[in-house]
């Protein structure tokens, strides 16, 4: 078994086997809501706690492609992208589903745009909540998976990633009507989204930048769609939201990012793919 795959290995077995039955002890046998910021953060970190072992300990390669770095400066636009683009994906969202006739416009239930600017702000504050996930998943599994061939790799590792999640959805944190429906468009979703958190990494080399992102789409896109939806049901929300996410990341699956590379050769965010 080569490094790479030891790794890897290694890796998922702490991801997996730090969570599954952290969550099952949790909710079924201390009855801890999964709602619960405390209660999630340790699984939010186990992904970080795989790559850091594997990293340190396994591969032995070390930190220096792990993405650490802010790069503010020179990546400042992409930033921007990392703040806004899942609140523009709402917005995708709120269009898909006032075409389809099944919600009109109202966004009386945040506030208005004064909750909105409200939860940009929580996404910046909670950025270093998501950090733990993107370390894992998006510095270190993402560029493994499938060497040299980053399309296929981040589909792999969004797959991952969905699975990763799937005992939420049957321990009452995600609740779903129709668990077959459900859970493939919940599985879509996810794989949609690591899409574009693996196009800014891919664009900044920061780690932090994705981390952004993903403190857009829980804290702002997911408590809009929640709020402003309503009653839509499960179902009609994930449709709607991805096909916005449909919208914006398939072209970028489609981009320079995500360019087959020989193994080993650097990518746009200065990283092996």
């Amino acid at each position: 078994m080569s490094h790479r795959v030891r790794g890897i290995v290694v890796f998922l077995a702490i991801a997996f086997g730090g969570t599954w039955p952290y969550l099952f002890l949790a909710r079924s046998v201390l009855g801890w809501s999964l709602v619960d910021p405390l209660v999630q953060l340790p699984v939010a970190m186990m992904p970080a706690i795989g790559a850091v072992v594997v990293r340190r300990w396994v591969t032995r390669e070390g930190f220096a492609d792990a993405g650490l770095r802010l790069r503010l400066r020179s990546a400042w636009r992409h930033w921007l992208i990392a703040w806004f683009a899942p609140l523009a994906v709402t917005f995708l969202a709120f269009g898909c589903a006032a075409a389809s006739g099944w919600w009109r416009p109202d966004l009386s239930p945040v506030g208005g745009p004064g909750g909105v600017a409200l939860l940009l702000i929580l996404q910046l504050v909670t950025t270093p909540v998501y950090w733990g996930e993107e370390f894992g998943w998006t510095s270190f599994l993402w560029p493994r998976l499938l060497p040299g061939r980053p399309r296929a790799s981040v589909l792999a590792t969004g797959l991952v990633w969905a699975v990763w999640h799937y005992p939420l959805a049957y321990l009452g944190y995600a609740e779903f009507p129709d668990h077959t429906v459900s859970m493939a468009l919940w599985t879509l979703m996810f794989v949609l989204f690591q899409v574009m958190l693996c196009w800014l990494y891919a664009r900044t080399g920061s780690v932090w930048a994705t981390s952004l992102a993903h403190a857009g789409n829980n804290m702002v896109a997911g408590l809009l769609v929640e709020r402003v939806f309503g009653e839509l049901g499960a179902v009609r929300n994930m449709i709607c939201v991805d096909v916005a996410l449909a919208l914006v990341c398939v072209p970028l699956l489609c981009s320079a990012a995500f360019r087959p590379r020989p193994v080993g050769s650097a990518t746009p965010g200065r990283r092996g793919c």
